[in-house]
């Protein structure tokens, strides 16, 4: 009798069911949507760093930002483009020629031209018709193909917007040659079972030849409907490092991959085992901190401390631990404190060759379970307290502001 396998693979059961693109290829937003994360912003050099450890990886399309934002920013997509990394490198532009001419003078590869989709939209923030989008959609997309660059038609909130106008869209600037085709959950509310449906029946009205699915995370879906996005065939879903990115952020580069080559044995072509280091790079640029218990990447997640689960991790790995540390670059972690148990404690002692008996395990334990519980939390409520004032309100304080709007003469009318 054959010896039963150790876990159950139930994602075998739903193959059938789905049809990944091969090659997938990773679209990286960190160094636009990641930079317009609250309070965040990257230099030229940061940029370049960034996308050098993403062209690394293999990352294959990496939105370096919208040159037509600042002359710092058209220099740093410049800079980034100039750089012969092996990744195709792509800026952004509205549905505005002048927009379209500073990506052409950037001297990237590769546009990404956008513009909403959605009712709310299209009424109070562009002022614009349905036929007025259109036209202008068609108009940029046609110049930025003039110019001989790779097109990708992005709508803003695509799956709150009207199918009809999104069939017709989409339509229009496909025969106006657009070459890749983006939808948008812009304020993250799919959920994987809508989602798959959008996303199948938009495949059957328009029939995309290469299709791009950009998430949000504002109700903690935006991995799950990326992947979900990626079972039903999409070639180039979005990404960014730590999940950066507007509000709550973007699907996280570091899950998505993880999630495909570990739960679907999907090959994605990235460096797995550098996840880790391209991470912290993110998080010490970017300047915001990984939360502890932040999937794969973040300090708790190969960590163990209870006696039950370091027991069973010493027994064996899987028992707690789905995916072994290295293949994202990290190492294993017991954890001393309240809830240790004896085996950890040993395990310890092992790393200098130390073999203790019984009661004296029993005696070290009583010593580090009371060392756990009598530590103080003074250093951590006052790094608390730090923490939440610089991220509550990140980017330009109210105090800096007003003396901004004094030095440059600005005064009240008087009443």
């Amino acid at each position: 009798m054959p010896e039963r396998p150790l876990v159950e693979n139930y994602h075998a059961a739903t193959a059938p069911q789905r049809k990944f693109a091969d090659p997938l290829q990773f679209w990286d937003e960190t160094l636009r949507d990641g930079e317009q994360t609250p309070g965040v912003h990257f230099s030229p050099e940061e940029k370049l760093r960034i996308a050098t450890v993403l062209s690394e990886i293999g990352i294959s399309v990496i939105d370096a930002g919208i040159p037509v934002v600042s002359a710092d920013e058209a220099a740093a997509v410049k800079r980034v483009a100039g750089a012969g990394l092996r990744a195709k490198i792509l800026a952004s532009a509205r549905t505005v020629p002048a927009d379209v001419d500073a990506v052409i003078r950037s001297g990237v590869s590769h546009i990404a031209i956008f513009v909403a989709a959605s009712e709310v939209h299209l009424r109070y923030k562009l002022k614009l018709t349905q036929d007025e989008v259109l036209a202008a959609s068609t108009a940029t997309v046609r110049q930025a193909k003039d110019a001989g660059l790779h097109v990708a038609f992005v709508t803003e909130d695509t799956v709150r917007a009207p199918f009809d106008f999104v069939e017709r869209l989409y339509t229009a600037v496909r025969d106006a040659g657009a070459d890749r085709l983006v939808i948008s959950d812009t304020v993250g509310i799919m959920t994987p079972l809508t989602f798959r449906w959008y996303l199948e029946e938009f495949a059957r009205r328009i029939r995309p030849r290469d299709w791009s699915v950009h998430c949000h995370n504002d109700f903690g879906l935006a991995v799950a409907n990326t992947v979900t996005a990626c079972e039903v065939g999409v070639t180039a879903p979005h990404v960014c490092v730590n999940g950066l990115g507007e509000r709550a952020g973007n699907a996280s580069l570091e899950e998505v991959v993880v999630a495909l080559e570990s739960l679907y044995q999907v090959r994605t072509g990235i460096r797995t085992d550098r996840l880790y280091e391209l991470s912290q790079l993110v998080e010490e640029i970017s300047g915001v901190p990984l939360p502890p218990n932040k999937a794969l990447v973040g300090y708790n997640s190969f960590s163990h401390e209870a006696g039950i689960h370091t027991h069973g991790v010493l027994a064996h790995t899987l028992t707690y631990e789905p995916l072994q540390p290295e293949v994202v670059g990290r190492h294993r972690q017991m954890i001393l404190g309240k809830h240790t148990g004896k085996a950890a404690i040993a395990e310890k002692l092992k790393e200098r060759q130390i073999a203790a008996t019984d009661p004296l395990l029993a005696e070290l334990l009583r010593r580090v379970k009371e060392g756990g519980e009598a530590r103080s939390k003074d250093q951590l409520r006052a790094f608390l307290a730090e923490y939440r004032a610089l991220f509550e309100h990140p980017g330009i304080s109210d105090t800096e502001f007003w003396k901004m709007v004094h030095d440059a003469g600005i005064r009240a009318e008087a009443a």
